[in-house]
């Protein structure tokens, strides 16, 4: 992957100034973002040092003192934004004792708009592949974020955790990762399956769920949140998954996308229990005062989805 087009004068600075390592020892200063844009993907940028980088950019960048200063002054404004949208949020649920009951019942209680059921009873064929070159960009790296988690909590989470992600990384078989499921599903599709071959298409709100992943996976304390986060996920992904695959079969799509959705309609049934009963209510038991990071966590990834859906629904003439 190369690095992508700048969206501004942020990201065009920094994006020289990786290309420029390890050939420029100076410091260097980059100008202020000039808008949401700029600033979600140059922080994309940023994190994807910490994954896979980029082809034209020396793999010394990942820890440059210089570049981890500018990644840092976004992150502190992103975090801001997401939880000052937690804050001004009103649960609609009456709080339960028990914490699994209590999360699902706030779940439950968030009615945003569903792209899966659009696509169940809708869409047409491009919209939906409109829809894929815009997951693609979480879908070929999925379950990376939360695997910066695992070395940072107790024992049962930990293991509770490893059981999820095993799963997620195919069982020890490289052909049934999840990513690369939906590499399959792709290419047999007739779209590009590259990592990152979407990025300069995606637009911000697709970012800002990207970063806010990336966000919490990367900062030790920020992990009841990440662990909320994945809960919510999985804890929303079954039924959509189905209703995925209805939609492709409805519009006589390629086998090998379905099965990627099929694949999820019954892992991610098992997963949401594992997620919020083994993984949070076991972090929870051991380091209690984490309940409030945990559905902050849960918030963010159910309101940056609304976000997309709202987009995207827009966008397309459903609602206006």
């Amino acid at each position: 992957m190369m690095l992508p087009k700048p969206r501004g004068p942020l990201s065009a600075a920094v994006f020289e100034s990786m290309r420029a390592i390890p050939a420029e020892p100076v410091a260097r200063t980059h100008p202020e973002a000039d808008g949401p844009e700029d600033a979600a993907i140059t922080l994309w940028a940023l994190y994807e040092l910490a994954y896979r980088g980029f082809d034209d950019v020396d793999e010394t960048a990942e820890w440059d003192p210089d570049l981890l200063a500018v990644r840092r002054g976004l992150e502190v404004d992103l975090e801001a934004r997401l939880r000052s949208r937690w804050e001004s949020y009103t649960s609609p649920h009456e709080p339960r004792d028990d914490f699994a009951d209590d999360f699902f019942a706030f779940i439950g209680g968030h009615d945003g708009r569903s792209l899966a059921r659009f696509v169940q009873t809708e869409a047409d064929e491009q919209q939906v592949l409109d829809l894929f070159r815009l997951r693609s960009v979480y879908h070929l790296k999925e379950a990376d974020p939360t695997a910066f988690v695992v070395p940072r909590l107790p024992t049962a989470p930990k293991a509770a955790l490893m059981e999820l992600q095993y799963d997620e990384y195919g069982s020890g078989d490289p052909n049934r990762l999840h990513s690369h499921l939906f590499v399959r599903g792709m290419e047999a599709i007739g779209l590009r399956s590259e990592y990152g071959a979407y990025v300069d298409d995606v637009p911000v709100e697709v970012l800002e769920q990207n970063n806010a992943m990336s966000l919490l996976g990367l900062h030790r304390r920020l992990r009841g949140a990440a662990l909320g986060h994945l809960a919510a996920f999985e804890a929303t992904s079954s039924l959509p998954s189905r209703q995925m695959a209805q939609g492709l079969d409805r519009l006589g799509l390629t086998r090998e996308m379905i099965d990627y959705y099929d694949e999820h309609v019954e892992a991610d049934a098992v997963h949401e229990q594992l997620a919020v009963r083994a993984i949070c209510g076991e972090l929870l038991a051991v380091e209690p005062e984490l309940r409030d990071d945990v559905y902050f966590g849960a918030f963010a990834c159910l309101d940056l989805e609304d976000r997309l859906a709202e987009l995207l629904l827009t966008r397309w003439g459903v609602v206006t």
